[in-house]
């Protein structure tokens, strides 16, 4: 049995801060014998401030991928697997300079990376887009990442899948609506969008989905909380609503998703050659 938890939390500019606060969640999570953690998008160094009209003078840190506090939140996870985000400083020699990326680690060290494929409007002026997702083996078993704006995409969660993921870490820093903004959290159109893609992607790919997002606030926005963890039949086993803190389920990951595949295998009963605009391949 595998203990799965995903993260509510804020985190901003302060990296010191929030390297504390990584080591407290990681406790926390430890404390309920969780096997995997998965944090919020831009756990170091914070999320933009303005999604609208990035300030080019206040974005995120960049840290490159081999960065020391990388290695340190490694240290901290020891036997467990953590999955975080950060902005990524592009390798010698790439262009552009800046991505809003993923990093799983464990005491072994990097485990896989990710860098977000979708960029909304915002994000285009802030980050450059990455152009892969790939799944990769862990101790806790076959995992692969998305960035909130990522699982807006059913092609995403869908080619992890069939790289074989066995649980989708959704690491997310997803605010309530910016244009219409709702009395109550609970009536705001991203939040109930929110939770339809977590219960939506895990479900049609018959999957384990851990979802972290920010709470507080950044700038003018408002991030939801929600962190939760969906079975692969799309039922939330775990949820915070908008509190920070860990939504923590307890599964047999393998046994859970052969008994969702038992009589219909959403992947195996494709057609891909009846789909429009994919090449044949998702």
């Amino acid at each position: 049995m595998t203990r799965i938890a995903a993260a509510a939390a804020h985190f901003g500019r302060d990296l010191e801060f929030g390297l504390a606060r990584i080591a407290k969640l990681i406790a926390d999570a430890r404390a309920e014998g969780a096997g995997l953690l998965v944090l919020p998008d831009a756990t170091l160094g914070g999320y933009l401030a303005d999604l609208r009209h990035p300030d080019p003078d206040a974005l995120p840190p960049a840290l490159k991928p081999d960065d020391p506090l990388i290695m340190r939140v490694a240290a901290l996870a020891a036997e467990m697997v953590v999955c975080f985000g950060y902005c990524e400083a592009a390798i010698d020699g790439e262009d552009p300079d800046r991505y809003n990326a993923a990093v799983c680690v464990s005491g072994d060290g990097v485990l896989g990376r990710h860098r977000k494929v979708h960029l909304p409007a915002g994000e285009v002026a802030a980050y450059s887009p990455g152009d892969r997702f790939d799944a990769f083996d862990t101790p806790v078993g076959r995992i692969g990442m998305l960035i909130d704006y990522d699982k807006t995409f059913p092609e995403s969660a869908r080619s992890l899948a069939l790289d074989g993921a066995e649980i989708l870490a959704c690491l997310s820093a997803w605010p309530t609506s910016i244009t219409n903004r709702a009395p109550r959290m609970a009536q705001d159109r991203q939040a109930k969008l929110f939770d339809l893609y977590d219960q939506a992607r895990a479900a049609e790919n018959q999957v384990f989905l851990a979802s972290s997002n920010q709470t507080g606030a950044m700038g003018g926005m408002r991030f939801l909380g929600q962190a939760k963890v969906v079975s692969p039949g799309g039922d939330i086993l775990a949820r915070t609503w908008a509190k920070a803190g860990l939504a923590v389920a307890e599964a047999d990951i393998a046994a859970e998703i052969d008994r969702a595949r038992r009589v219909l295998r959403h992947l195996h009963e494709r057609r891909p050659d009846a789909y429009r605009g994919n090449g044949g391949t998702v």
